[in-house]
């Protein structure tokens, strides 16, 4: 059983896989199963609200706010302060990472979670683990309650928008207002609507299990315990509000939204961003100019509707171009 020091889920997450032992206990009328270092299912006695929700964190392991969110929501379960009334499911997901304080170590895990991966590194191993854990973890509960997922990450580029949410696109239509509202609850200043598959952990569960999934980016990235943690007070409120409101907000103002018209995506390692580095996202862009080149293959601003201009979500990988909707 943990103790409900902080850092308690933390340290059980950065554990060697062969030095950990599966455990689970009871408090009050918790369940709670902490199948693997970073993974632990918290099951209520019984749900009087009709969802199960996933919290994710660490999939890039210098994104650290989210893994000390995580863990202090833990903590105040095992100390009784704050007791869930829908199953949940919290993941820590990459120790290797998060103890070498960098991205991933091999491979971009957050471009992983297409299906199942050949585990040729620890990248591709963890991405089989963590989908087996969203699906086992939802497979277990009842089939009428409304699935959620928000993958919590932290921007590696200052940003016009310090915290926004990225929602991924599903093959059949879906209402994502409720999704969009949790996300305007929560003090987030802009949601990014994707318009083309990609592979990443909130991916993974909206298009495999029907759930309201996105990707929240909070603030940048620091080292571990050096996060400013009240910035992040508003998102914790409404993650809580999650996990026990029988009625979510419904209130989209003021949040601003942007739809993805184009990615631009590394081919080769020719692959080059021609703006600094020290650009923000959601920097806007006149029609025509040059954002990146790979190959001798030029890519440009294309966005034609008025006013010219787009803005982007970069990482060192691909170059998001979007646009505002109003």
């Amino acid at each position: 059983m943990l103790t409900t020091r902080p850092g308690a889920f933390i340290d059980a997450a950065l554990t060697a896989p062969h030095a950990f032992t599966p455990d689970s206990w009871r408090v009050g009328s918790l369940t709670f199963n902490h199948s693997a270092p970073g993974i632990i299912s918290i099951q209520p006695d019984a749900a009087n609200v009709c969802r199960c929700v996933v919290l994710s964190s660490g999939i890039h392991g210098d994104e650290t706010a989210p893994i000390e969110l995580i863990d202090q929501l833990l903590a105040d379960m095992l100390a009784e302060q704050f007791t869930p009334d829908v199953p949940l499911l919290l993941i820590i997901g990459h120790a290797e990472a998060i103890k070498a304080h960098t991205r991933f170590i091999e491979d971009n895990l957050n471009r992983l979670f297409g299906g199942w991966n050949e585990e040729k590194n620890e990248e591709h191993y963890l991405a089989n683990q963590l989908q087996k854990a969203v699906s086992d973890f939802f497979a277990a509960q009842p089939d009428n309650m409304t699935r959620w997922h928000l993958d919590l990450h932290s921007a590696i580029r200052e940003s016009y928008h310090y915290m926004f949410g990225v929602i991924p696109t599903t093959p059949t239509e879906k209402d994502v207002r409720p999704l969009a509202a949790l996300l305007n609850d929560a003090k987030m200043d802009a949601t990014v609507l994707s318009q083309s598959p990609s592979p990443t952990f909130s991916w993974y569960s909206a298009n495999h299990h029907d759930a309201l999934a996105a990707t929240l980016e909070m603030g940048r990235v620091a080292p571990l315990f050096e996060n400013d943690m009240r910035e992040y007070e508003p998102l914790d409120r409404t993650l809580r509000g999650l996990l026990k409101a029988a009625t979510l907000p419904t209130e989209l103002a003021p949040m601003r939204f942007y739809r993805v018209t184009r990615t631009l995506t590394k081919h080769t390692e020719q692959f080059a961003l021609t703006f600094p580095s020290t650009a923000k996202n959601f920097t806007p862009f006149e029609k025509g100019v040059l954002l990146a080149t790979d190959k001798g293959q030029d890519s440009m601003c294309t966005y034609h509707k008025k006013p010219l201009r787009s803005a982007f979500q970069a990482s060192r990988q691909s170059v998001k171009c979007v646009t505002e909707s109003k």
